[in-house]
Parts: C-alpha cells; sequence; structure tokens
C-alpha cells in the first residue's frame, strides 16, 4: 500500500515537472511581448506570422549552418510579398523592421534582408559573417537597377553565398554575374565594393536608415 501510494506521488510530481517545462518553454518574456505587439499592431495574421517565426528560431538553432540559410531564405520568400515602400508606408524608401515586415506580410529588397539578417542572428550565426550588400542588378533587358541581397561568408575571404528576395537559390556570389556589389555592412561595418576591411566601423554614421531600423529594432526588443 505504502508503495503503490509512493509510486503515485513521484508519478504526480513528474507531471507537475514536465508540464512546469513545457509552460516555460511556451511563456518566454521575449516572445510573448512580441508577440503581444505583433497581435495588437496586425491582429491574428500577423501573429500567426510571428509564431511561425518563433518556430523557425527554436527548432533550427542546432542546425548546421547552411541548413539554416536555407530555413531563412525560404521562409522569407515563401511568405513575405514583394512591395513598393510608397504603397506599404506611403514612404519613398523606408527600411522595415522584421516585425514590420511579418506584421504586413509585405516588403521590398532592404526588407527581406533585414529580416534575413535578424533572423540568422537569431539562429546563432555570427555577425562577422553575416553584411547586407547594396548590388547593381542586371536585368532581363539589359538595364540594371539598385538592389540589396543578404550576404554570407563562411571565411572572410571566401566565396561569399547570397540570399535574394528575387531567387529561391542560393549561390555563392561567382555564380551571380548579374550582380555587382557597391558596398555592404552590419552592424559593426561598412565595406566599400568587395573590400575585405570596413571603410567605417559605425555604419550608421553614415546610413541613417539603417540607424533608425537599428533604433525600432532595440525598441521592439528584436536587437
Amino acid at each position: 500500500m505504502f508503495k503503490g501510494s509512493r509510486i503515485k506521488r513521484l508519478t504526480q510530481y513528474w507531471i507537475i515537472a514536465l508540464l512546469a517545462a513545457a509552460w516555460a518553454i511556451q511563456s518566454d518574456p521575449f516572445w510573448d511581448k512580441l508577440m503581444s505587439e505583433a497581435e495588437q499592431r496586425y491582429g491574428s495574421a500577423g501573429k500567426q506570422t510571428l509564431s511561425q517565426w518563433r518556430t523557425l528560431v527554436q527548432e533550427n538553432k542546432n542546425e548546421k549552418e547552411n541548413t539554416k540559410l536555407v530555413k531563412v531564405n525560404d521562409f522569407f520568400n515563401q511568405r513575405i510579398h514583394f512591395g513598393e515602400d510608397t504603397l506599404i508606408w506611403g514612404e519613398k524608401d523606408y527600411w522595415a523592421t522584421p516585425l514590420e515586415t511579418m506584421g504586413t506580410l509585405k516588403g521590398d529588397c532592404e526588407d527581406f534582408s533585414i529580416a534575413k539578417y535578424i533572423s540568422l542572428l537569431k539562429l546563432g550565426v555570427a555577425n562577422e559573417k553575416l553584411r547586407l550588400t547594396y548590388v547593381k542588378a542586371r536585368l532581363s533587358n539589359g538595364r540594371s537597377q539598385a538592389h540589396m541581397v543578404l550576404v554570407y561568408y563562411t571565411q572572410p575571404n571566401a566565396d561569399p553565398l547570397v540570399l535574394d528576395n528575387l531567387s529561391m537559390q542560393i549561390l555563392p556570389a561567382s555564380k551571380r554575374p548579374d550582380l555587382s556589389p557597391v558596398f555592404s555592412f552590419n552592424n559593426a561595418g561598412l565595406w566599400v565594393g568587395g573590400g575585405r576591411d570596413p571603410k567605417v566601423k559605425d555604419p550608421g554614421t553614415r546610413l541613417s536608415r539603417w540607424r533608425d531600423v537599428m533604433i525600432r529594432m532595440q525598441r521592439e526588443g528584436l536587437y
């Protein structure tokens, strides 16, 4: 009788412990705040996309970096619809935070690149491996236009991989002759052309829109 009662108590203890652990995983202050803000700003659709992003980040932290690149590139390219800033935000050139991009489900090339950059940082990819890169993209009609992509370096002097909202494929830069780099940056530096060393160590002093979106991301707790 005593033995059976003890087993019952132990079983109840482990059930309570497992439920508490599950609740701790689900109830995270960072995610709770972000999900609440997404719902307040963008309704249930915005909250749903943030929930999917949360799953992406939480379930892929231990994956290989190439897998993380594919998962993040696919996530945004499949969900976010391309749109001009004038139509989305009523401004000529607005750099959106990932929360804003996922909330509206719309964005231009800068918004895709910023969202992928922050996502990979959240997944544990080192900042020095990532750069948002302005390029001249050569179009099929022979003209070129300004475009932004995110690039990933396995090593500082490696041929970087390109994450582009115009392509589901992640290719080395050498396989993208349609793209000519102009300058690149992350939160620690700004590079000109294909230079290895940063020309400026605080890109916010040169790029006001980057500075502004960084401030907004900090307020949202994303950075």
